[in-house]
């Protein structure tokens, strides 16, 4: 009953939070529209471009909340057991299969994977909304993360995804706090998110709720960089209340 009950008061926190989203970012009464379709009970269909921890982990909170999801890998019979414990509302495929069957699209690749998701992919996902929510790791990445780090990656990752609706979200939480704190008792853990595109952030923050946890949004992609890897938001479990304090907003 308690999950209830935090599902129903994390939904109003949503409308609250997209309210002031709008406004921030000067969109006009269609924007309202958008809150009101994201909240609609209809299942999305949701391609998952990497299957690992995070995607894997992010990826089962939606089958559970009833959205169909087809997660994908460069080897989908790996994916068998994922599949399995998403239930019947889940498939597995190619990358390329999951670009094409979600109308939203969550990218859960190491950073360097990006531009070449990009190259491949963004034909298949242009004008669909992505959620994306890898972190450039130098040690791992090489070169490339240090100029997204310095840069931001909601520019950088922008420019790797052309003709996308990005959103970034995701990125700032651990896999084990997907798996251990979905719709926990009290209050929330919050999940920043930013872009620039209204409907897509709406839809973003409902899957956000979905998911089991509270959405803070922070502003355009340019200021996703508040909540990147480093940051004092990242990875520490703060409920929305905190990160809003954290990050002055």
């Amino acid at each position: 009953m308690q999950l209830k009950t935090n599902h129903r008061s994390s939904r109003r926190k949503f409308s609250k939070n997209l309210l002031v989203a709008g406004f921030s970012l000067g969109f006009g009464p269609g924007f309202f529209g958008s809150i009101i379709n994201a909240q609609t009970i209809e299942p999305l269909k949701i391609g998952i471009i990497g299957s690992g921890r995070i995607g894997g982990a992010v990826g089962l909170r939606w089958a559970e909340a009833g959205h169909q999801i087809l997660f994908s890998s460069r080897n989908p019979d790996g994916l068998t057991d994922l599949v399995r414990q998403a239930g019947a509302n889940a498939s597995a495929g190619y990358p390329a299969d999951a670009a094409t069957f979600g109308d939203i699209v969550f990218i859960a690749v190491p950073y360097a994977a990006l531009p070449q998701v990009g190259r491949d992919f963004s034909p298949l996902m242009r004008g669909k909304i992505v959620i994306e929510c890898g972190n450039p790791v130098p040690e791992r990445d090489g070169p490339m993360a240090n100029d997204a780090i310095a840069r931001g990656t909601g520019v950088t990752s922008a420019e790797f995804l052309p003709g996308v609706r990005l959103v970034r979200a995701f990125n700032a939480v651990s896999f084990i706090a997907v798996n251990r704190e979905a719709h926990r008792d009290g209050e929330l853990m919050g999940i920043p998110i930013a872009g620039d595109d209204a409907e897509a952030i709406a839809v973003a923050s409902r899957l956000i709720v979905d998911s089991g946890f509270d959405p803070v949004f922070v502003g355009g992609l340019e200021r996703a960089r508040d909540f990147d890897r480093g940051t004092n938001v990242y990875v520490k479990g703060m409920t929305a209340s905190q990160i809003r304090e954290s990050l002055g907003i």
